[in-house]
C-alpha cells in the first residue's frame, strides 16, 4: 500500500559508522537521537545492536518506553531529550536512564518519584549559550551554581553532566567559543563543589562539522546525533558530512490522476485550505500527475524527486500536484513516484499514521 516510506536499514547503519568514526575522532562519547524516524522498532534494534553507540535518546517519552527494555538490554543507556512536563515525571523515572533538565521544581519532581521507586536519577543540567531555547542563561552564573548545590543534596538524583543545545531555536552555530564556554562552566562547577562530571554534552548533528576542523573544545565529551546519522548532514552549514548518504529514506506516492491542464487556475484567486494565497506562474498547458499524498502527511518543501524531471507545483491536504511535462510520457495512472526527503518532510511522512513502511536491508 501506498503512500510508503522506505528504509534501508543498511545504508543507516553505514552512515551510523561513518558519523561514529568522526566522534570518535573528537574524543566523544556517541548519543543517537530517534525521533527523527519516531524511534522506529528496526531501526532501534540496529542502533542498539551497534557497538559504536553509547546512548539512544528521544524528545518524546510515548517513544523512550517502546525501547527502553531492548536498549538497556544492550547494555546502552536511555535519554530524553527534552525537558520534562511535569506530568510525565512517572514515566521519566520508570522508562528513562537520564533526562535533559534545566527547572528545579521539575528535577524536585524527579527525586521524589525516583525516591519511590528506589532508583537514582541522572540529570544533564541544561545551559543556554545564546540560542534562547532550554537551560540557564550562561551569564547567570549565581543561578547555575544554586541549581548544582540543591541537585547535589538530592539523594536520589545524580548530576551526571551539563549540556547545550544549539541551532534549532536561534539558528546560532556552534562554535569553538561558545562550546568552551560551556566547558568552562563545567570547569568551575567541579572546582567550586569538588565534583567530576560525567558529560559535557556539546549539542548535536550542527556541532559535528567541528572535529575534522579541529575546533571542538578539549572537554567536551558528548554528541547528540539524529540528522547526521539519518541524513548525513552536518546540520550548521548543511554540507555532507563524508562516507554518509542522503537516500537512507524514500517517500513513495502513487499516482491517481494524470491530465493535461492548464497552469493557471481559472477564476478569482482567493485562500487555499490552509488560509494561505497561492501565487501561480503561467507556464502554458502541462501534464500534470496528482499523487495520493498531501499536507497531512508530507512537507511539500522538504521533498525532492528522484526523477529529476518531475516538479512539485503545490498540494492541499491530501493531495500533490506534480509537474511531469518533461517525462515524455513515462509515467501513467498507478505509477510510483520517489522522493527524497530532508528533515522536515522526514519527521512528517514518519509520524503519520498514513504512510506505511518497508524495509531494505
Amino acid at each position: 500500500m501506498y503512500p510508503k516510506l522506505s528504509i534501508n536499514l543498511k545504508k543507516l547503519e553505514d552512515n551510523l559508522n561513518a558519523v561514529a568514526a568522526i566522534t570518535k575522532r573528537g574524543g566523544c562519547s556517541l548519543m543517537i537521537v530517534t525521533k527523527g524516524l519516531c524511534a522506529d522498532h528496526e531501526m532501534v534494534k540496529m542502533i542498539a545492536a551497534n557497538e559504536n553507540v553509547d546512548f539512544v535518546a528521544d524528545s518524546r517519552v510515548k517513544n523512550i518506553a517502546t525501547f527502553a527494555d531492548v536498549v538497556r538490554g544492550a547494555g546502552k543507556k536511555t535519554v530524553l531529550l527534552r525537558i520534562p512536563m511535569h506530568c510525565e515525571v512517572a514515566d521519566v523515572i520508570k522508562h528513562v536512564d537520564l533526562s535533559f533538565n534545566s527547572e528545579l521544581s521539575t528535577i524536585r519532581l524527579l527525586n521524589e518519584e525516583a525516591g519511590k521507586a528506589g532508583k537514582k536519577h541522572d540529570i544533564l543540567l541544561m545551559i543556554d549559550m545564546g540560542d534562547l531555547r532550554e537551560g540557564i542563561f550562561f551569564k547567570n552564573e549565581d543561578l547555575i551554581f544554586g541549581a548544582v548545590e540543591e541537585i547535589l543534596a538530592m539523594e536520589n538524583i545524580n548530576l551526571y553532566g551539563i549540556g547545550v543545545n544549539l541551532t534549532c531555536y536561534g539558528a546560532i552555530i556552534p562554535k569553538y567559543d561558545n562550546l568552551n564556554g560551556l566547558v568552562e562552566i563545567g570547569r568551575k562547577i567541579e572546582d567550586k563543589f569538588g565534583i567530576k562530571l560525567s558529560m559535557i554534552s556539546g549539542g548535536n548533528s550542527s556541532s559535528i562539522y567541528l572535529i575534522d576542523k579541529g575546533e571542538l573544545p578539549e572537554g567536551i565529551n558528548n554528541l547528540r546525533l539524529g540528522e547526521a546519522f539519518i541524513l548525513g548532514n552536518d546540520t550548521a552549514y548543511e554540507t555532507k558530512l563524508p562516507g554518509t548518504v542522503d537516500d537512507t529514506l524514500i517517500l513513495k506516492a502513487q499516482i491517481v490522476e494524470l491530465k493535461e491542464k492548464p497552469s493557471l487556475p481559472i477564476g478569482e484567486v482567493g485562500v487555499d485550505a490552509f488560509g494561505e494565497k497561492p501565487y501561480y506562474e503561467d507556464r502554458g498547458i502541462m501534464q500534470r500527475a496528482i499523487i495520493a499524498i498531501g499536507k497531512q502527511d508530507a512537507d511539500l518543501g522538504s521533498m525532492t524527486p528522484c526523477d529529476e524531471r518531475i516538479e512539485i507545483m503545490g498540494g492541499s491536504s491530501d493531495h500533490i500536484i506534480l509537474d511531469v511535462t518533461k517525462c515524455a510520457g513515462d509515467y501513467k495512472v498507478g505509477d510510483v513516484v520517489e522522493f527524497k526527503l530532508g528533515y522536515g518532510g522526514l519527521l512528517k511522512a514518519a509520524t503519520s499514521a498514513y504512510v506505511e513502511r518497508e524495509y531494505v536491508r
